[in-house]
């Protein structure tokens, strides 16, 4: 992307600082260098065809160190001297936004080269370097170290060296440059919008040897796309394998492109079953929590139940203690009888020995004696209606024992109930899945069926399209073999005139150069008359740059008539690998479909196995979980037991030791001497 036009501001600053450094140098500013500061197009510096001196470029090298405006830099056609250019160069070399460098037509020689290099190993935000019309070749060392700064450098996409008399020795340099060039794509003319990049190192002296070379590096490289070797005396075979060469990168990057689709699509894919099996998941999670939750409650309320029976049982062992502590009263209160007993028969004994004493004496105490008789006629039925209303307590303790022990079988049998009904819906869903699992399957083998059938009867129409393709390919093979050999003929003799006619102009541009450097040397102060010289001496040069350029069009529309003949060939080739790629695309597509549809049913496969694996542990866990209550409900049956008999026994101890009293009060009072000196009923 280019950058935003700046600001007037911007270009008032740039103005002000090239100003200054003309004057640090001691050189006035050049007035088309002003007029380009003033109107700049679009982030781009344009001098094409300006004559720059060397107080000039020193003076743009220190202005691009540090600009962030400008990403084009166009020195097309401008003849820097190689210190003027060496200048600008190192200015580069610290910029850091400069992204497109033309530097065409200016007769770029050894200092020149090696500065390229030095820019090369230096500046990586360089994207595109123009040098056609230079002669960078013609010194091979220099050319060397050019070639290793290519190699070094990582930003670089686009290089165009066309004419540059670049040799085989060069080629071989290029070669070893791109062996370790991993990012380069486009060796040629830059296009803004362009669908393929290429080498273009037409117009050079690569021959035999260099074409090998450059053949034997491409192996190692998978980013140059097409490789253009017109007009360097290359063989056809090389010629051959080059472009196949550059077929192969191209179709090394389109598979690439169609497996980042692919991938991209499959992830997409898998990402959707995934959040479909996450929804499963958690569907199922919120079920089997829900069960947890009910059998949660209904363990709770077991719980609960337990705890209440606990409760009541606690209070049934209060209520046995509290007898018992009444049982001891009793008893004590028998024992303080059995005392007042043995007293009054001390009294009794007392009172024969002092019956001569008096009989009114032993009346009072006869009354007094049938007074406590009473009394403990009345604590008996006292003592007797109390263990009646501790028999009736008892019983009605054992009535809530027995709705107790009718609540637990009812929740036991309402917890068989659950797991009946749980085990009937397991069996159902696994029912349900088996039988859609079924129906799946049969549909995955139709549609199988249906696909193999398309499948053949698309590779017989292939077949039999590609058997009538390559008969085509035959007659048009023959015939462009018959048009080359005549355009190798007439180019021959073309690239001969050409030859010829360009090293007419070199010498005469090298000697008009020459005297126009002498001229600048001595004339100083007569720079008007120098600068119209300057004039003659382009309007001579452009007068044989035009007589080259005929010579040119003619060569190019040979050219064009041989291109024209190998895109024909090249789009009935690219028609017949399109449809073979096309029906190879939409055969994986359908395999990988399938593919996927596997993957999803072994996917539910595996869940269907894995909801079975939890039911199972769920429905032992329950089982595991009723088994531990009844071993409780029977544990805690068992202690009811033994806590009835044991209340049974008491009862019965109780009921014997009241009989015991009652009948040893009885056979006290039948037997005392008192009762026949009571008076009679």
């Amino acid at each position: 992307m280019r950058a935003r036009s700046p600001t007037r501001g911007a270009m008032e600053d740039l103005q002000r600082a090239y100003s200054r450094l003309c004057k640090e140098s001691g050189a006035e500013p050049q007035e088309a260098v002003l007029r380009q500061l003033q109107q700049p197009l679009q982030g781009r510096l344009d001098l094409t065809g300006q004559s720059l001196t060397v107080d000039t470029c020193w003076a743009l090298g220190k202005l691009l160190q540090n600009q962030t405006v400008w990403t084009e830099l166009i020195l097309s056609d401008c003849m820097l001297s190689e210190e003027g250019l060496t200048m600008v160069l190192q200015g580069l070399c610290a910029n850091t936004v400069m992204r497109l460098v033309d530097l065409k037509g200016n007769n770029l020689r050894a200092a020149g080269a090696e500065a390229l290099g030095k820019l090369l190993r230096q500046n990586q935000s360089i994207q595109s370097l123009t040098l056609e019309w230079n002669n960078l070749g013609t010194w091979e060392d220099a050319f060397a170290t050019f070639c290793r700064g290519l190699a070094a450098n990582s930003a670089l996409q686009q290089l165009d060296l066309r004419n540059n008399q670049i040799s085989h020795k060069g080629a071989e340099e290029l070669a070893l440059a791109l062996r370790g060039n991993t990012t380069l794509q486009h060796l040629g003319t830059f296009c803004q919008v362009t669908a393929s990049f290429f080498l273009d190192l037409r117009w050079n002296n690569i021959g035999l040897l260099g074409g090998r070379s450059l053949v034997n590096c491409l192996p190692s490289n998978r980013t140059l796309w097409r490789l253009d070797l017109a007009g360097n005396n290359v063989p056809g075979d090389i010629v051959r394998a080059v472009e196949q060469a550059m077929d192969h990168n191209q179709e090394q990057h389109t598979a690439f492109q169609e497996s980042q689709v692919r991938t991209h699509i499959l992830s997409r894919e898998v990402q959707h079953l995934q959040k479909e099996r996450s929804k499963q998941f958690v569907d199922l999670m919120e079920t089997i929590d829900k069960q947890r939750e009910e059998m949660a409650k209904n363990s709770q309320a077991v719980a609960v139940r337990m705890g209440q029976l606990q409760e009541a049982l606690n209070e049934r062992h209060s209520i046995i203690k509290s007898l018992k502590a009444k049982l001891q009263m009793t008893e004590a209160t028998l024992a303080l009888s059995d005392q007042k007993a043995q007293d009054l028969g001390e009294l009794l004994a007392t009172a024969e020995q002092k019956h001569r004493l008096g009989q009114q004496d032993a009346a009072e105490r006869e009354s007094k004696l049938l007074r406590d008789l009473s009394a403990t006629n009345e604590k008996n039925l006292l003592l007797r209606n109390q263990v009646d209303e501790l028999e009736r307590k008892v019983k009605s303790q054992q009535e809530q024992l027995f709705l107790t022990r009718q609540e637990l079988t009812h929740t036991s049998a309402e917890l068989k109930m659950r797991t009946v009904e749980a085990e009937e819906r397991l069996d159902m869903e696994k029912r349900r899945a088996r039988q859609s699992l079924e129906d799946s399957e049969k549909l995955h083998v139709k549609e199988v069926e249906c696909i193999t059938r398309q499948l053949e009867e698309s590779q017989k129409a292939m077949q039999e399209r590609v058997h009538r393709l390559e008969a085509l390919r035959l007659s048009l093979e023959e015939e462009l073999s018959r048009v080359k050999a005549a355009a190798l003929s007439e180019r021959g003799q073309a690239e001969e005139e050409l030859v010829k006619a360009r090293n007419q102009a070199r010498l005469e541009e090298q000697q008009h150069l020459a005297h126009m450097e002498e001229k600048l040397r001595l004339l100083a102060q007569a720079r008007d008359e120098a600068q119209g010289v300057c004039t003659q001496q382009k309007q001579m040069v452009a007068d044989s740059q035009a007589r080259a350029s005929q010579l040119h069009l003619q060569v190019e529309g040979q050219q064009r008539r041989l291109e024209e003949l190998q895109q024909l060939l090249s789009s009935k080739d690219q028609e017949k690998v399109a449809e073979v790629s096309r029906v190879r695309v939409e055969m994986q597509e359908q395999i990988g479909r399938l593919q996927a549809e596997l993957a999803g049913q072994e996917s539910l496969k595996e869940k269907v196995a894995a909801l079975e694996r939890q039911l199972k542990v769920i429905a032992s866990d329950h089982r595991e979980a009723l088994l531990d209550k009844e071993s409780e409900n029977a544990s805690l049956r068992e202690k009811l037991r033994l806590k009835e008999a044991e209340i049974a026994r008491i009862r019965d101890e109780e009921a014997q030791r009241a009989s015991f009293l009652q009948n040893a009060i009885l056979t006290y009072v039948q037997g005392s001497p008192l009762r026949s000196l009571s008076p009679p009923k």
